[in-house]
């Protein structure tokens, strides 16, 4: 499948109400003592402003203000000046007896940012993402895909696919385009969600937000006003709905919970991170483990829509599995995977290589993101000099690369871009391997 420029992102419905603030320490579902652990250890960097906490623990002055009066008795915090009216503008430092009790909530857990979400409140909003979820239609589905080319056929499977929203095998020769399909199938779905920045466990933090696998729809500065309250619980972020992507790095223990040994805190496994979303693993069988290992790690979670992690302790939890799962891979399904578990993935679908009119559309496309003029005198010149006497297959990507490889030509050339016979020659030179030249004699 043949990319344009650029995608704009679908602007899906919202897809779930945002989390309450919380109004009491009850309502944030985390214990006193939690709270007033993670209070300590965030001064414990220095002093700050009853505003600053706040912000940094995305919590409500006025939940905080009681447990700092209440640390403030305990001789554990101290007030060295203020740049306003009202405790929320005093400056709070560690006393020399705060400074002891902070280190020893550090050896205990260095964690100090965000206060968490219990996981029973992070279960019940995915319950609620899941409920709200809507479905699409072929309008949606090519709108979604309007900057490739997509063959009917595949549509027709795609849709289906992305409305069931278990698990989907996309096979076929490289450089067809399954990973801007799997990429464009969470394009499709749209919309927007909220994920926390951490969540407890039974007493135990794992961080869940992730600046490189989600993308962050807060606005720069979402400090709530002193005079008024947040409009939700600033312990979640809103992000766009998240598409993971791995690859042959993909190892078993990249998918349960990681524990910092050292900082003594969890992060969330990565497909952990796709909930809500598309979880891609590409390049399918060139992982550093046998596949097989792989798909039996899935089995229960595409079946139950539930995973289960193990903290280090040994107790294993239950967490929600509410994932696209999506397999691209260059091999045959059959050689990857058994009957059992091919049976799990209900769609199975081919890419192939495209057309020659596809293959010219394709082209037509990349001309069009490089400002390039289009000739289709040039495919035909491109079919018949470098893939009929190879025996060389169209595939989606070559019209973007290659055209990628003229424009440098004509940059280093400090000519006019532009489109000749000589150019694509060159470009085809560098960019296909022929088993018959040799090197040193490359014309």
């Amino acid at each position: 499948m043949g990319a344009a420029a650029s995608a704009s992102v679908l602007d899906g419905p919202a897809l779930s109400a945002a989390p309450p603030v919380p109004r009491t320490i009850e309502d944030t579902g985390i214990a006193i003592d939690r709270i007033e652990q993670l209070l300590i250890k965030t001064l414990f960097n220095g002093e700050a402003s009853g505003h600053v906490l706040a912000d940094r623990m995305r919590l409500p002055y006025s939940i905080l203000e009681p447990l700092i009066e209440r640390v403030r008795a305990e001789r554990l915090v101290e007030v060295r000046g203020a740049s306003g009216s009202g405790t929320a503008a005093f400056r709070y430092a560690l006393t020399d007896l705060g400074r002891s009790r902070a280190r020893q909530y550090l050896d205990i857990s260095e964690y100090a940012g965000a206060a968490p979400v219990p996981l029973t409140a992070y279960v019940g909003y995915m319950k609620q993402l899941r409920e709200a979820r809507g479905y699409v239609d072929r309008e949606r589905l090519r709108q979604g895909f309007k900057h490739l080319i997509v063959d009917d056929d595949v549509f027709e499977q795609l849709g289906p696919a992305v409305n069931m929203g278990k698990g989907v095998f996309l096979y076929g020769p490289p450089g067809n385009g399954k990973t801007v399909l799997a990429e464009g199938m969470g394009r499709t779905l749209g919309g927007d969600l909220y994920i926390p920045h951490a969540v407890d466990i039974d007493g135990h933090v794992m961080t869940m937000f992730d600046p490189i696998n989600h993308e962050s729809l807060e606005p720069a500065d979402d400090a709530p006003s002193l005079l008024s309250s947040a409009p939700r619980d600033r312990r979640w972020v809103r992000i766009k709905r998240p598409v993971v992507i791995v690859g042959g790095e993909l190892t078993l223990e990249m998918l349960d919970l990681t524990f910092n040994p050292i900082s003594k805190f969890y992060e969330a496994p990565i497909q952990l991170k796709a909930n809500g979303g598309v979880f891609l693993v590409d390049d399918f069988g060139r992982q550093r483990m046998r596949p097989q290992d792989l798909l039996n790690r899935w089995i229960v979670p595409l079946e139950s829509r539930v995973d289960y992690l193990t903290l280090h302790t040994g107790k294993k939890i239950q967490v929600p599995f509410d994932v696209l799962n999506v397999f691209a891979t260059n091999l045959a399904p059959a050689s990857l995977a058994d009957e059992a578990f091919l049976r799990r993935i209900a769609y199975k679908i081919a890419i192939v290589d495209p057309t020659l009119e596809q293959f010219t559309r394709i082209f037509e496309m990349n001309c069009n993101r490089l400002q390039l003029p289009f000739h289709s005198v040039m495919v035909a010149y491109l079919q018949r000099r470098h893939y009929v006497p190879a025996g060389r297959s169209l595939r989606a990507c070559h019209s973007r690369d290659l055209l990628d490889q003229v424009m440098a030509l004509c940059r280093y050339r400090g000519i006019q871009p532009r489109i000749t016979r000589e150019l694509l020659d060159r470009a085809c030179a560098s960019y296909f391997v022929d088993d018959d030249r040799e090197v040193g004699n490359v014309s």
